[in-house]
């Protein structure tokens, strides 16, 4: 079997021709009904449409703070796509687009706004649009999202249909007169809590043109016209421009409201007569294809003043005014979005008062949690996609950690450092401050993650050390950290050399912080012997069950009882900060815990007790780095039994904690080099 027709094989084979036919479902009218007598779903405005196809990717509910309950919607981390477009660290915010949205479906007035996402550059408002257009274009394609337009067949070829240019609800074509006695028939015996049929809107002018001149042929006979009438499924696509729409502010002098209104069609004038006949219009605007989805406008408020007019009317009205017709319905989702300078114009402009009356506002920040952060980083720098390249443990972190800091504002509390908030923000708790406190942080710092850097700054700066470092199989923390202190002489962003200044500081703090870390994993990795851990362990807990006992331990090389070693219950305790005033706590602390775990038949652990094991931890390493001799690196100079030493560390290094041979071998001569400092500094 040839390639070729192995992979026409593959794909014959995975066809779902059920599904196409459904798809392309084309019946009568009364098939219609009949469809929305069964399933009144397909007779949906757009924004119940839309809040559905959010709801049907499910949610999950947990406690952010005590008793603040938080919704985080599974459709925006983008599960159809693998998570490409999945938007992190931002649920409060989706949570209150997502409850603007339900609020419009329920008609409580929201869906005469226009949904307005405000926020900086880069912080995820177009992903957040495109996730929603993404998203409807596929929820319509499946059975629960489906929904259909009419068509006219001509008159002259039967077997050609006219389709509605704005594909709108066939139950536009039921009289006004009719409609209350039409939806009280389709809705007959649902009960309060389900979706009822409701008919909103009128014809738009092509159709009504088209159902004018056949109740004329007809002579007034209804039930003759609607045999003229085909009903068909349509799926949203905006690259086949149905359903979607997406305006982009151009400049002033090429702006022309028909983008969004649609206009004249010159060439059929002669054919029809009139310039007013509407079938020598093009009704292809912007807001004539989104109708029946969403419209998106890119930058909104950059828009020229007669396109506010335009957006005013269709977002109270639902209508829009295409040139020599009459006001047509629409019905779609409108969203815009806008930065803050921007918007901060809006604010400050008397004449724009109409639009920021109709306008709901959505903050969407930059991501104020550290672990957010990273994950927006490892969604674009992971082994799949940086291939042939390493990226150093805590590479990724430290780029992530600059960036956060940049957006916290100075905590007014004197005792607390911009980076003991982005840890207390990341849930790492500090002693002396609780959840309320952390809370109170949040409201004092009202433009928080409203400035500060982007993250496509900081994807620019790891690309930038990927490509730079071609010699190195490696990039680590430094090398991004140094591409994004360059990087900063040139930011556009950047207008004040006190801003640069700041953020060079807080380099310098995201620097000292890395140091901290790598030189605990190395004295991890150095202390990572077991049995070593063990007996260090077994030690110090007969010492202090003794002196919690007051009693005395025996000697295990002289058979004697001796006091309880003081000497060595403090240098471990020390480790971990115990003061010599709660010792006695501590210690009792550590027999009742391990007498809890006994009682619920558990074996102690040391490494259960996350405490006991750092200080464990740190003991082992101070006792056993002079036997490895760190600081000889640095001179190159290691005799064998040494550098047996050092390679067990660094594959501990590559085993526990990530690294590879080179960002390993860099690492262990980083953290060498500075105990060397700290040597010549005791000297």
């Amino acid at each position: 079997m040839n390639v070729g027709h192995s992979i026409i094989s593959l794909v014959a084979n995975r066809q779902d021709l059920e599904q196409f036919r459904k798809k392309n479902w084309t019946g009568t009218f009364e098939e219609y009904l009949d469809l929305v007598r069964t399933s009144p779903l397909v007779a949906r405005n757009a924004f119940q449409r839309v809040y559905d196809m959010i709801q049907s990717y499910g949610s999950d509910v947990y406690e952010e703070s005590r008793g603040e309950r938080r919704v985080s919607y599974r459709f925006f981390q983008d599960p159809d796509n693998g998570g490409r477009d999945a938007v992190f660290g931002l649920d409060e915010s989706l949570e209150a687009f997502v409850n603007a949205i339900k609020s419009a479906a329920k008609g409580y007035g929201i869906e005469k706004r226009v949904l307005l996402l405000h926020g900086p550059v880069g912080s995820s408002k177009s992903t957040i649009a495109r996730l929603l257009k993404r998203g409807l274009e596929r929820y319509t394609t499946t059975d629960e999202g489906a929904l259909y337009t009419l068509g006219w067949i001509d008159e002259e070829s039967p077997e050609d249909v006219h389709w509605c240019p704005m594909h709108e609800e066939p139950l536009h074509l039921i009289p006004e007169r009719f409609r209350d006695d039409v939806t009280a028939s389709l809705n007959e015996g649902r009960d309060d809590d389900g979706y009822k049929v409701k008919i909103v809107g009128d014809l738009c002018p092509f159709c009504r043109f088209m159902y004018t001149e056949r109740l004329k042929k007809y002579g007034g006979d209804w039930t003759r016209v609607i045999q003229d009438i085909r009903v068909k499924r349509i799926v949203l696509n905006e690259q086949d421009r149905i359903g979607i729409g997406t305006f982009q502010p151009k400049d002033e002098k090429n702006q022309d409201s028909t983008e969004l209104t649609g206009d004249i069609n010159y060439r059929k004038i002669a054919q029809y007569g009139s310039d007013s006949d509407p079938r020598a219009f093009n009704f292809d605007g912007e807001f004539n294809v989104a109708n029946r989805g969403i419209i998106e406008f890119i930058e909104v408020l950059k828009l020229d003043v007669a396109f506010l007019y335009d957006l005013l009317g269709a977002s109270q009205e639902h209508k829009v005014k295409p040139k020599k017709f009459a006001q047509t319905d629409i019905d779609e989702v409108i969203i815009g979005h806008t930065n803050e300078p921007e918007y901060r114009r809006l604010q400050n402009n008397e004449f724009m008062e109409a639009l920021r009356d109709r306008t709901v506002k959505i903050d969407v920040p930059y991501v104020t949690r550290l672990s957010d952060e990273i994950r927006i980083y490892e969604k674009d720098y992971n082994r799949e996609k940086v291939k042939g390249k390493h990226i150093a443990p805590h590479t990724i972190e430290m780029a992530a950690m600059w960036a956060v800091l940049t957006r916290l504002e100075q905590p007014n509390n004197a005792s607390l450092t911009l980076l003991q908030k982005l840890k207390l923000y990341n849930g790492k708790t500090l002693p002396g401050f609780t959840e309320e406190n952390i809370k109170e942080l949040r409201e004092e710092a009202i433009t928080e993650g409203l400035h500060g850097i982007s993250p496509r700054y900081v994807q620019d700066k790891i690309s930038n050390a990927l490509v730079v470092h071609l010699d190195s199989q490696s990039i680590n923390p430094f090398m991004v950290l140094n591409e994004l202190e360059a990087g900063l002489k040139h930011h556009s962003l950047i207008t004040s050399e006190e801003t640069r200044s700041r953020y060079r500081e807080m380099l310098g703090v995201v620097k000292e912080e890395y140091e901290n870390i790598v030189k605990n994993e190395v004295q991890r990795a150095i202390a990572a012997d077991e049995d070593a851990l063990k007996r260090l362990c077994g030690n110090y807990i007969d010492n202090v069950k003794a002196y919690t006992q007051r009693e005395k331990v025996r000697n295990k090389f002289t058979g004697q009882y001796d006091e309880p070693d003081e000497r060595l219950m403090r240098s471990i305790e020390e480790k971990i900060d115990i003061p010599e005033s709660r010792k006695d706590d501590f210690r009792r602390e550590i027999m009742n815990y391990i007498a809890a775990q006994l009682m619920d038949g558990k074996m102690f652990d040391y490494r259960s007790n996350e405490r006991l094991y750092k200080a464990l931890q740190l003991k082992l390493f101070e006792d056993q780095k002079d036997t490895i001799k760190l600081t000889s690196l640095v001179s190159q100079v290691v005799d064998k039994d040494t550098q047996a030493k050092i390679d067990v560390v660094k594959g501990r290094l590559i085993r526990d904690f990530g690294y590879d041979e080179e960002s390993a071998t860099d690492v262990l001569n980083y953290v060498a080099s500075i105990f060397a400092r700290g040597d010549v500094k005791r000297k």
